[in-house]
C-alpha cells in the first residue's frame, strides 16, 4: 500500500494581497513624502520647508496606486473570489480596530499641538505619520493573521 502525501500550498485570497497591497502602498508614499521634504528643507529649519503639496501629491499618489494595484491584482487573478467569507470579515475587522489606534494618537497629539500653539509642519506631519502607521499596523496584523490563525479570545 503505497502513501500519497498531498502537499498543499497557501493561496493568497485577493483580500490579503490588498492587505500587501496597501501596506506596500503606506510605506512607500510616506516614505517618499519625508524624502522629499527633506530635500526641500536644506539649510533652513524643517518647519520652513515647502511640505503641503508633496503631503497632498504623497496622500493622492498612494490612492491612485493602491486602486490601480488592487485592479491588476483582481486582472491577473480574475477566478479570484470577490466574495468575503467570515473569516475575512473578521481578520478585516481585526486589523482595522488594531490600526485605529494610531488615528486616535494623530488627533488627540494634533489637538494638543494646536493648543500649544505649535506651528502647522508639526501638526500636519504628526497627523500624516499617524494615518501612515494605522495603515502599515493594520495591514500587517491582516497580513500576520493570514498567514496564521485568528486569535481566540
Amino acid at each position: 500500500m503505497s502513501k500519497i502525501l498531498y502537499i498543499t500550498e497557501k493561496v493568497m485570497t485577493l483580500e490579503e494581497k490588498r492587505a500587501w497591497i496597501r501596506l506596500v502602498v503606506a510605506v512607500a508614499a510616506y516614505g517618499g513624502y519625508v524624502v522629499v521634504v527633506l530635500s526641500r528643507a536644506g539649510e533652513r529649519p524643517l518647519a520652513e520647508a515647502p511640505y503641503a503639496a508633496a503631503l497632498l501629491w504623497s496622500v493622492g499618489a498612494a490612492i491612485v496606486a493602491a486602486i490601480v494595484a488592487e485592479v491588476v491584482a483582481g486582472a491577473v487573478n480574475p477566478k479570484a473570489s470577490l466574495a468575503k467569507d467570515v473569516r475575512d470579515r473578521e481578520i478585516g475587522r481585526l486589523g482595522d480596530h488594531v490600526g485605529q489606534s494610531f488615528v486616535t494618537i494623530g488627533a488627540v497629539a494634533a489637538m494638543l499641538m494646536a493648543m500649544a500653539g505649535w506651528d502647522r509642519f508639526w501638526i500636519a506631519n504628526v497627523v500624516y505619520l499617524c494615518f501612515a502607521l494605522s495603515a502599515v499596523l493594520s495591514n500587517v496584523t491582516k497580513v500576520i493573521v493570514y498567514r496564521g490563525s485568528l486569535p481566540q479570545w
